[in-house]
């Protein structure tokens, strides 16, 4: 199935719900609220119509899991060998505070891993996209781009030589602008060394695994909940970009970390940290 997958379609799916994203973004929007009492707006309901009707509409044999529509069974959706899982704004929060930090999330789960990512940073016109086994890459699009445009302006992820980032004399970690924990505190205070001090910056939405893809953090602690439509597209890029999204228990070897998995019973991730690859052994 992955290799029948055309990334550039489904990039363009996550243009199209971003450009009608902008257009409410732009102008005055109701806001809801869920059950939980997360937000939810008129652009979020959007954006979802719009990629799960055209994913449906290229690949009908796949089935989808968005966070607007995932009262999906364990008993059905443990029988899916693949599966689009879907965040049409990760970061609504940030959507409605205005600051820009909202991605469009679409990923191809295999089982229990993601396969392929693409994230779509509407307001700068970034788009970051990966496939397993080959690599994940940026892409800059303009606001008239199409899928008729092909696939140019790319750079393949990292984007920074690893010899430069182990000369830095900082460990740069990015942490969550509206969910910082106590937890994620005492965890990054156990990372300064005598060689190195530790630089933290706060971003909203799945930027946060982006910016370790790419190379501008080192580390991403998520000592927090989160959903798994919330990291499977970024973890995607994460993955082909040479690094890896682990699960996070308290007092474990560093070699003795599992991966991320997905398509649990429970949709809530555990939490987890992203970085450098581990060999384990």
């Amino acid at each position: 199935m992955l290799k029948e997958i055309d990334i550039e379609v489904i990039v363009s799916i996550a243009k199209d719900a971003g450009d009608a994203i902008m257009k409410i973004y732009n102008r005055d929007f109701q806001i809801d609220y869920k059950d939980d009492n997360s937000p939810l707006t008129e652009a979020d309901i959007k954006a979802n119509e719009i990629i799960c009707r055209m994913l449906q509409k290229s690949y009908p044999e796949v089935p989808l899991l968005s966070e607007e529509n995932n009262d999906v069974p364990y008993e059905i959706r443990n029988n899916w060998e693949y599966y689009w899982c879907i965040d049409p704004i990760d970061g609504t929060k940030e959507f409605i505070e205005g600051n820009g930090e909202f991605t469009v999330n679409i990923a191809l789960i295999h089982r229990d891993i993601p396969v392929l990512g693409v994230v779509y940073v509407p307001v700068l016109g970034e788009m970051y996209f990966a496939k397993q086994r080959e690599g994940a890459y940026k892409m800059l699009v303009s606001a008239q781009w199409s899928l008729f445009d092909g696939m140019g302006n790319i750079m393949k992820l990292p984007l920074l030589e690893e010899e430069n980032r182990k000369e830095k004399d900082e460990i740069v970690v990015v942490v969550s602008k509206s969910h910082l924990t106590k937890e994620t505190e005492n965890f990054i205070s156990t990372l300064t060394t005598k060689d190195k001090r530790v630089k933290t910056i706060s971003k909203g939405s799945s930027l946060k695994l982006l910016m370790v893809a790419e190379g501008s953090a080192d580390i991403y602690p998520r000592l927090a909940s989160t959903m798994e439509w919330d990291t499977a597209a970024a973890d995607a890029i994460v993955r082909e970009s040479g690094k890896m999204t682990y699960q996070y228990i308290s007092n474990k070897h560093a070699s003795d970390l599992k991966p991320l998995v997905y398509n649990k019973v429970n949709l809530l991730n555990p939490w987890f940290i992203v970085g450098e690859v581990i060999i384990n052994g």
